[in-house]
């Protein structure tokens, strides 16, 4: 029968027409959790990992054109980007030139279509918040949708579970904050739940290519798809190596019990082991969230496990509205998408260079993307001049996005020859702004720095 709290939610997702496969894909959790189930990796438990690199994989240029021909490509696209003050697809933030990441991706996928004869679909995983904004800025893109496959996708959506007593929260007042995505974990319980994994397979796709949307970095790239193809790799990350700035993110190891890959996520680290994770030179790598996976192999590992792959449980506890500290504690059951690594035994890992790794988490990391370090080539990829600044902005004046733009109505400044820029304060930047070397700007007033002005060290 389950327990009250189980039936509630069960209930609760049929009714909001949530599909049978993900309601008992999230029962499996509930079970866990209920039964004490942290998801927690010990340090004990495991070792630090080498890879091979994909600067010294060898791939031949046909073996490379002929393994894109028969790969898609899924873009993660259920974020609203709410911790930088939006309400909608963060995907369509502006990142240059007019353009928002939703066209950047939309214009490599095109680009590389011509370029391989491929018809290379693409697929976005959205959620019932993203859904219809995407939708309708990929209008205008009308060859984009390939025949016989949709262009979009939904997450699942499960109930949050109130600390106290496990049972799905209520919340009259904003009934949508009642729900939140069981993390990225979800793609593979919504590929099988809607048929589309089927579908890809009887259209003689081989293999899928999965990355954020917000990471312009992450193109389908036929050398990493041949990689694939010729050494029959059933599943496989992109990993680069961990910098200071990545300390407190998950990491790539090995289970000391079986030898298989495990991703271990800061919230399943135990306290006495978060500085063995902060550890850059024991840990070396860390996950770039771009992933790659043989369909026939996905299907038939979900078909031997009655559809559920059993990834490691993350307990996520939040505010049920998130903007409000005095609304109840809730967990939110998750998964992520990489650790379906550890269940594939053949499964592998590859370091790639940062340039397959531009994340925008922050308004610190958009300044940069806006900024003249990159420069956008004409197949629609990010082309790095320099080093990368590092960048602190004032989260009182700068973490929204409505603040962060106001701040800088004529576009960022230079920041090619850039070290840093630390602002303190209120600061709002005129055009043509250049800072040079390491930078730090201080102010108990809002301040104007003027068109033009160099600013250095």
């Amino acid at each position: 029968m389950g327990s009250p709290g189980l039936n509630l939610a069960r209930q609760k997702m049929l009714d909001a027409g949530v599909d049978e496969v993900a309601v008992d894909t999230f029962a499996h959790y509930y079970r866990l959790l209920e039964h004490g189930e942290t998801g927690m990796i010990p340090e004990t438990a495991i070792e630090p990992i080498d890879m091979e690199a994909l600067a010294d994989v060898e791939v031949a240029d046909e073996v490379a054109a002929d393994a894109i021909r028969t790969t898609a490509v899924i873009k993660l696209n259920g974020g609203l980007g709410t911790s930088m003050g939006m309400d909608r697809a963060k995907s369509l933030l502006c990142v240059r030139r007019g353009l928002s990441f939703l066209d950047v991706i939309a214009r490599q996928v095109l680009h590389l279509r011509k370029q391989y004869d491929a018809p290379l679909p693409m697929i976005f995983m959205n959620s019932f918040r993203t859904s219809a904004d995407t939708m309708a800025a990929l209008a205008r893109y009308e060859d984009l949708a390939v025949d016989g496959l949709p262009l979009e996708f939904w997450q699942n959506k499960e109930p949050k579970l109130l600390e106290k007593g496990l049972v799905p929260a209520s919340y009259p007042r904003n009934p949508d904050l009642e729900w939140c995505p069981p993390g990225h974990g979800d793609l593979y319980t919504a590929l099988r739940g809607t048929g589309l994994l089927d579908r890809l397979i009887e259209q003689g796709y081989e293999r899928v290519f999965v990355s954020n949307s917000d990471n312009l970095g992450a193109t389908p790239d036929p050398r990493l798809a041949g990689w694939l193809k010729s050494h029959r790799i059933p599943f496989a990350i992109e990993a680069v190596r961990r910098t200071p700035s990545d300390r407190k993110g998950g990491h790539f190891a090995r289970r000391r019990s079986d030898g298989r890959i495990v991703l271990r996520e800061t919230a399943q680290t135990l306290p006495q082991d978060q500085e063995a994770l902060a550890d850059l030179s024991r840990h070396r790598y860390s996950s770039t969230n771009n992933l790659w996976f043989d369909l026939v192999a996905m299907s038939n590992e979900l078909d031997r496990r009655g559809g559920i792959l059993g990834l490691p449980l993350i307990r996520n506890v939040k505010n049920l509205d998130p903007a409000d500290t005095s609304t109840p504690k809730v967990i939110q059951i998750e998964t992520a998408m990489g650790a379906a690594i550890e269940v594939f035994a053949a499964a592998r890992t590859i370091e790639v260079g940062r340039d397959r790794f531009i994340p925008v988490k922050t308004t610190n990391d958009l300044l940069v993307l806006r900024s003249d370090v990159y420069d956008l080539g004409a197949d629609f990829g990010l082309d790095q001049e320099g080093d990368l600044p590092f960048v602190d902005l004032d989260p009182d004046f700068y973490r929204m996005v409505g603040d962060f733009d106001q701040r800088f109505p004529e576009g960022a400044p230079s920041l090619r020859r850039a070290r840093s820029l630390k602002v303190e304060g209120d600061f709002t930047f005129g055009r043509g702004v250049e800072v040079v070397g390491d930078v730090e700007l201080e102010a108990d007033t809002a301040k104007r720095i003027a068109a033009g002005t160099v600013l250095d060290g």
